[in-house]
């Protein structure tokens, strides 16, 4: 007869039946108060990152003035935080692995491992990112459950989620090891992903002329000359797109791509496609390399080079560079005053650009198309890195979301 309490997958050479406990069983409630101010570090929990100093987190401290009433929490020991979130509708469970000690709030339920039974620490971090605890927490909340934010449920009743365990540390630890490399990996492309776009940033601040200046300060080896300042509509065309007048199932019922504004940003690797309509009275097509500006919405200001033939709607404007100038020049140059330009014209983040305000922008253009070029070429190939990091996280995370699902009960 198989086995019932076992995972899905399951690592060669390990075998027996998985055993569920209440948390209780191997560990303890910690209520220890930083009465002397043993740390003055106060902590809060990010789902992402875990236990982290308030400071460097929130770029503030909300922590109170007087920090003796709160929490005394050692390395290694767990913090619930019971407010929930996108993603985490019973809060989060974390370890303190960055500091040596830190404090919470008392509203925070800690707790650490007991010498026995023995059971591997990486192993209970992974299973608090598994949902199978989720079910016990919302039947074990009293009702009226959500009190400012948190989930109304007491250390007591917490502390006896139960939890499934692995029949031996060894297991225990093979397991907490997988998932530990897998979290090293994804941090280490986060960290990669954010220097590559904190280097494009740098390099916009540098390569372009700053107001006043006709020279960038940093320039490309064989390039000379002032800078001209002229206006979008001088060196391209442009036109906005249209509803098609069949109506919008016909329209997606096709087979013609259509380009909606939401696909124009810095980080995509192709455009996603929709099967467009038969017929296009009133839609408007661009050619892979135009420019394609997002003028509405949450994705105003959004600007890439189209990748595929395709119809868009008056969403988007297109911009088509005339001879002598060059596409890939002028994304990076409206991507590098994306902020400037929303800040600018849209009140509070909100409402809509036009085609005429785009074409009227006033754009920084090197003396020889050769320049542009080059300086096109250096931000195409930055974002192609960046998307390319970003894009691999996503395939590490989506690893580790399969992996929990089938490693753990």
């Amino acid at each position: 007869m198989p086995k019932q309490n076992v995972p899905a997958l399951r690592l060669e050479g390990f075998d027996g039946e998985w055993e569920t406990v209440p948390l209780n069983t191997f560990t303890e409630r910690v209520q220890r108060k930083n009465t002397d101010l043993q740390s003055t570090l106060p902590l809060t929990i990010s789902a992402q990152y875990g236990l982290v100093d308030q400071i460097t987190y929130f770029n503030n401290r909300v922590a109170s003035a007087n920090l003796r009433n709160y929490l005394l929490v050692e390395n290694g020991e767990f913090a619930y935080n019971k407010s929930f979130s996108a993603g985490h509708p019973v809060g989060t469970v974390k370890r303190l692995d960055k500091y040596d000690r830190g404090v919470l709030s008392s509203l925070y339920i800690v707790f650490r491992l007991l010498e026995h039974p023995p059971i591997d620490g990486d192993f209970l971090v992974t299973f608090f990112e598994t949902s199978s605890w989720h079910r016990f927490v919302e039947a074990n909340s009293a009702e009226g459950a959500r009190n400012h934010g948190l989930l109304n449920i007491s250390a007591q009743d917490f502390l006896e989620v139960p939890v499934t365990l692995a029949p031996t540390l060894e297991e225990q630890q093979a397991i907490g090891a997988i998932f530990t490399n897998l979290d090293a990996a994804i941090n280490q492309h986060m960290l990669k992903h954010k220097a590559l776009q904190q280097a494009k940033t740098a390099l916009m601040q540098c390569m372009f002329p700053q107001e006043g200046q006709t020279v960038p300060e940093l320039r490309l080896e064989g390039f000379d000359g002032e800078w001209d300042v002229v206006k979008v509509g001088a060196i391209a065309d442009s036109f906005s797109g249209g509803t098609p007048t069949v109506g919008t199932n016909a329209f997606y019922g096709g087979d013609i791509p259509f380009i909606r504004s939401s696909e124009i940003s810095s980080s995509f690797t192709e455009l996603t496609l929709t099967e467009a309509g038969l017929h296009f009275s009133s839609a408007k097509m661009v050619q892979p390399g135009w420019v394609l500006y997002a003028l509405y919405g949450a994705t105003a200001g959004e600007v890439s080079l189209a990748k595929i033939e395709g119809a868009i709607n008056q969403a988007i404007l297109a911009l088509i560079p005339r001879d002598g100038f060059n596409a890939a020049y002028l994304v990076a140059w409206l991507r590098m005053n994306k902020k400037n330009i929303t800040d600018t014209y849209l009140q509070g983040g909100q409402g809509n650009l036009s085609g005429a305000l785009v074409k009227n922008l006033e754009v920084f253009i090197p003396p020889t198309l050769e320049e542009q070029q080059a300086i096109g070429a250096v931000f195409t190939r930055l974002d192609s890195l960046i998307a390319a990091e970003a894009q691999y996280i996503e395939s590490l995370k989506q690893a580790k979301t399969a992996l929990l699902q089938r490693m753990f009960i």
